[in-house]
């Protein structure tokens, strides 16, 4: 929970500004809902027990159950079921910006995940899919807009829908090395997705390799895939792992994995239709394989659903864990020794994976989530009968769309992407200031300079930080290059004895040397190109 100082504030503002601009533009209506809102609310959606902990609750001096909003699908889909009465009222679309509050589990990296933030929030109403589309287009083109006004380099990708729902969603992720998400994206294409979404297409070949009959090997100590691989001297491609699963009505669910791949948690939940799926523990896990963890195997699982990765299903004299300790069966195959009831894509996609539109091999970057887009349909709209009367005067279900911008995480993600050894970069439209005016001495003509030139450009609408301090000129270098203002303009007796002044770019560290009276349209020329 952070307090945000008046250079941060600033860069904030201009984001916020930003935001508004867009969104109006795209015929979104401002307003501000409350922070609070009351359980039962909530409880309607079933949000209430579904959201967890990260939902910060209160009571008031009734002892009526609160939370601090951390989303507000259920205050907005309120409001519209007590003023819209017709189509006629359709389309509508909200927005509000906002402080939230999560309990998350792990705050961490500054603004990036923290437990109070700033959020732009909006909702779009429609009478029909066709509607809903289209407004969810307007705020993905909207978005497009924002960030490239925020000098942002960015991707739009297919995600997840997780906590809020709905049928489809993008996230707009800014590319950083030090982002806490994978994407996948074609190089020379247009197809990018979130690395928990990326879709995996199912192998063209299958393994024509003769059957071979099983066999159990003692493979004493050997839990790893690592391990098992240089006792056996196979690849890991040629093992299959097997996950155990359990799901809230305690249902175990056994996935098998090739070797090499990483399990994809997302898509097993979809397929089963829930978002409950936990890891097995390692008391279930002996119960149900009469093993430890590590030797689990789907060769005589009894009672247990087996889900299968595509990629198992092209595979045949496999490896897998023998349901014993210090035990598994080599040339395993399926429908042979075991039977899968699904084999559907259960697998984490990664660079070098083909394409699903073009089959060209995906590559894979490093991003920070900054917003999120989401088709919800009627999912709230139907649980708090949230409707309106159609052409026909038949009671019909809103649908609806919810779209998200993180304010802070936006200027903490255009500071990854925009720093060096020295400090900050801030891009010209979102820096606190356009230029950092630096008077190298106390001297009667450097600061009457510096005053005429502060005036000049601030009057022109050009906003100027002063640096009036009584400090070494390298204290003031080494504090402008920290602070990262676009353009620092040094005032000094040397160069004012032959009527220079200089203006180091931040960005290049290109050095300019000026005239007084020609900096007021060297800078103007240079942010209007920015």
């Amino acid at each position: 929970i952070y307090t945000y100082l008046p250079l941060g504030l600033r860069v904030i503002k201009k984001i916020e500004n930003i935001i508004r601009e867009e969104m109006n533009r795209a015929g979104a209506q401002e307003l501000l809902m409350p922070i609070l809102s009351p359980a039962e609310l909530w409880k309607e959606t079933g949000r209430w027990d579904f959201y967890g902990k990260e939902l910060l609750r209160c009571q008031d001096r009734h002892d009526r159950n609160f939370c601090f909003g951390p989303t507000h699908e259920e205050v907005i889909t309120d409001l519209f079921r007590r003023e819209i009465r017709s189509y006629r009222q359709l389309p509508l679309n909200f927005y509000q910006i906002q402080t939230k509050f999560r309990d998350e589990i792990r705050p961490r990296f500054g603004l990036m995940r923290g437990r109070e933030f700033i959020m732009k929030d909006a909702y779009s109403f429609d009478r029909d899919e066709e509607s809903a589309r289209a407004s969810y287009q307007k705020m993905y083109d909207a978005y497009q807009r924002i960030f490239i006004r925020c000098g942002l380099n960015f991707r739009p990708v297919e995600a997840d829908n997780g906590l809020i729902g709905g049928s489809m969603s993008h996230e707009f992720m800014v590319l950083a090395d030090t982002g806490e998400e994978t994407i996948l994206y074609e190089e020379q294409g247009t197809y990018a997705a979130n690395v928990e979404q990326a879709e995996v297409l199912p192998p063209t070949e299958s393994s024509t390799e003769h059957l071979l009959p099983l066999e159990k090997i003692d493979t004493p100590g050997m839990k790893t895939i690592k391990d098992v691989c240089k006792f056996l001297q196979v690849e890991s491609h040629q093992l299959v792992k097997t996950l155990l699963y359990q799901t809230s009505v305690k249902e175990i669910i056994a996935v098998l994995i090739r070797g090499d791949h990483e399990a994809n948690e997302i898509k097993i939940n979809r397929l089963l239709n829930t978002t409950a799926l936990t890891l097995a523990d390692t008391e279930t896990v002996a119960r149900v394989t009469s093993a430890p963890v590590g030797f689990a195997g789907p060769v005589g699982l009894k009672e247990v659903r087996i889900l299968a990765d595509q990629a198992v299903q092209a595979m045949n004299n496999f490896v897998v864990g023998g349901n014993a300790k210090g035990t598994h069966l080599q040339n395993v195959n399926w429908d042979r020794d075991f039977k899968v009831e699904t084999f559907a894509d259960l697998r984490q996609a990664q660079a070098g994976d083909p394409s699903p539109l073009t089959k060209k091999p995906l590559s894979a970057a490093r991003g920070i989530e900054v917003g999120h887009v989401f088709l919800l349909g009627t999912k709230y709209s139907e649980a708090m009968e949230a409707t309106f009367l159609d052409e026909q005067g038949k009671e019909t279900l809103a649908i609806m769309g919810c779209y998200g911008i993180g304010v802070g995480r936006t200027a903490a993600a255009s500071i990854e992407q925009n720093h060096d050894a020295k400090g900050m970069i801030w891009p010209p439209s979102i820096a606190p200031f356009h230029v950092h005016l630096l008077p190298v001495t106390t001297s009667e003509k450097v600061l009457d300079t510096s005053k005429k030139l502060y005036q000049a450009l601030t009057e022109a609408g050009i906003e100027v930080l002063w640096d009036d301090r009584e400090e070494r000129a390298g204290v003031k270098f080494n504090d402008a290059d920290l602070i990262g203002i676009p353009y620092h303009l040094t005032i000094g007796d040397k160069g004012l004895k032959n009527s220079i002044v200089e203006i180091k770019h931040r960005r290049t560290g290109e050095v300019v040397k000026i005239k007084p009276g020609q900096i007021l349209r060297y800078l103007e020329e240079q942010l209007s190109s920015q």
